[in-house]
C-alpha cells in the first residue's frame, strides 16, 4: 500500500489537541450546505404565499370583497347577483300564482268548488231531502263517472255563460245517493252585473218515484223571462 495513503497519528493527535485546548471554542459553526423545502419554492418571499384563486360566475362564493376584485371579477359577480335575483322573482311570480289559482278555483265563494260543498250542505240539511234519500250522515255527493276506471274524482258538470245582458249563468248538476235513494241535484246561479256574488236561480233535487224539491227559485222579473228564453234556458 502506499505510504500517502497511511493515516497518520500525528494531524489526528493535532486536532484533538486543538480542540481540547482551553478557549477553543467548542462548536463550530458549519456552513449550510443542505437545501429546505423553502428554498425549493424559490425563498420566503411574498412569491410563496398561495395565489388567489380567480372569482368567477361559478365560483364566486363571497369570500373577497368588493374592493379586491379586479374589474372581470366584478363582471362576474354582478352577472351572479342578477341571476340570482331573477330566480328570485321567478319563484315569487309562480308562487303568487298558484296561491292565486287555489284561492280562485277553490276558497273564493265566487269558485265553483265553494258553491259545490254549498249545495251538498243545502241538501243535507234539508229534511225534505234526507226523508228522501236516507240518513244524512250515509248520503253520498259526486259527479259525472267518466271512462277512465283509474280516476278517483268524478268531475262536476258545470258551465258558465253569459246571456244577452252581459250577466254570467252557472249551471252545475252532480248525483246524490242515499240509503234509500239516489237523485240528481239541479244549479242555476245568476251574478248580476251589480254585484259580484252568485245568486241562487234555482237548487233542486230529482229523486225517481218523488216530486222535486226544491230548495231555492228566484223569482221572475219583467223581461228576464224572455231574456233567459233568447239565451235558451227554461225553467223547469
Amino acid at each position: 500500500m502506499s505510504a500517502y495513503l497511511l493515516p497518520r497519528p500525528s494531524l489526528t493527535r493535532a486536532s484533538s489537541a486543538l480542540l481540547l485546548r482551553p478557549g477553543f471554542p467548542r462548536t463550530v459553526e458549519l456552513t449550510r450546505c443542505y437545501a429546505t423545502h423553502g428554498d425549493l419554492g424559490g425563498g420566503s418571499g411574498p412569491s410563496s404565499t398561495p395565489r388567489r384563486r380567480n372569482v368567477t360566475v361559478l365560483s364566486d362564493d363571497g369570500r373577497y370583497e368588493w374592493g379586491e376584485l379586479s374589474g372581470r371579477e366584478k363582471v362576474a359577480r354582478a352577472t351572479q347577483q342578477s341571476f340570482n335575483f331573477v330566480i328570485i322573482l321567478v319563484g315569487a311570480a309562480l308562487t303568487g300564482g298558484v296561491g292565486y289559482l287555489l284561492y280562485s278555483e277553490v276558497f273564493s265563494p265566487n269558485s265553483r268548488t265553494w258553491q259545490y260543498e254549498k249545495a251538498v250542505e243545502r241538501i243535507l240539511d234539508d229534511t225534505r231531502c234526507t226523508d228522501i234519500l236516507g240518513d244524512r250522515r250515509e248520503i253520498k255527493a259526486y259527479g259525472e263517472s267518466t271512462s277512465n276506471k283509474w280516476a278517483r274524482n268524478r268531475p262536476i258538470a258545470t258551465s258558465i255563460e253569459k246571456d244577452r245582458l252581459g250577466r254570467e249563468h252557472m249551471r252545475m248538476n252532480f248525483h246524490v245517493e242515499g240509503p234509500r235513494n239516489q237523485g240528481i241535484v239541479h244549479v242555476h246561479m245568476i251574478k248580476p252585473l251589480d254585484k259580484n256574488e252568485w245568486e241562487y236561480q234555482l237548487l233542486a233535487l230529482d229523486v225517481k218515484g218523488h216530486s222535486r224539491v226544491i230548495l231555492e227559485q228566484a223569482r221572475e222579473k219583467p223581461g228576464v223571462g224572455q231574456a233567459l228564453k233568447i239565451f235558451g234556458i227554461q225553467w223547469r
